[in-house]
């Protein structure tokens, strides 16, 4: 009897797409448009992200420009980045806002890879209770009479290795952000 992985496999994929957004979101000192996306702007009466009221670009290395739809909204966009704790530079200028980010110090990027590991065992936490939850499946499935002992042995390898691929993608991300973060 063949056991359809698929669960398995999509719960796992949104485990990786959680971290990579999380990753995203740990700023390193390079101008990133991603750092943004967490921050919520006072606007029209709502919150909105700062990507549904302005296009967002790299200026350079260290600046991004943030242009809004209606200029109107410039002053609104700009407090919503400095009332943000992601320690980031802003202005508001002619053209829209300016957004820096200073330089890191090293504490600050031993913090911040301290955060992204955080991150990296929120994600195998949860990659483990799934291999919990699909193993307990397996077994139940193997004490109703669905399949033998060799049969359940043998969907358990084939389950972990389809975990060991997920945690290895997710120290691989955990280790790119690292560099980004130390590397600088």
């Amino acid at each position: 009897m063949a056991y359809n992985f698929s669960h398995l496999k999509e719960k796992a994929k949104n485990i990786e797409e959680w971290l990579k957004k999380e990753m995203s979101g740990i700023r390193t000192g390079k101008a990133m448009p991603a750092i943004l996306d967490s921050v919520q702007v006072d606007s029209y009466g709502s919150k909105m992200k700062i990507t549904e009221l302005a296009s967002v670009s790299v200026e350079d290395s260290k600046t991004l420009r943030i242009t809004p739809w209606d200029m109107s909204q410039v002053k609104h966009i700009e407090k919503a980045i400095a009332t943000s704790t992601l320690g980031l530079g802003v202005s508001a200028d002619e053209r829209g806002v300016r957004v820096t980010f200073p330089e890191l110090t090293s504490e600050r990027r031993a913090a911040l890879v301290k955060v992204a590991k955080e991150k990296l065992e929120e994600s195998r936490m949860s990659l483990r209770t799934l291999r919990d939850e699909v193993w307990k499946d397996i077994q139940a499935k193997e004490k109703a009479g669905g399949m033998g002992e060799d049969e359940k042995f043998r969907l358990k390898d084939e389950m972990q290795k389809i975990v060991d691929g997920v945690g290895k993608s997710l120290e691989e991300m955990f280790g790119r952000k690292e560099k980004e973060v130390v590397g600088q």
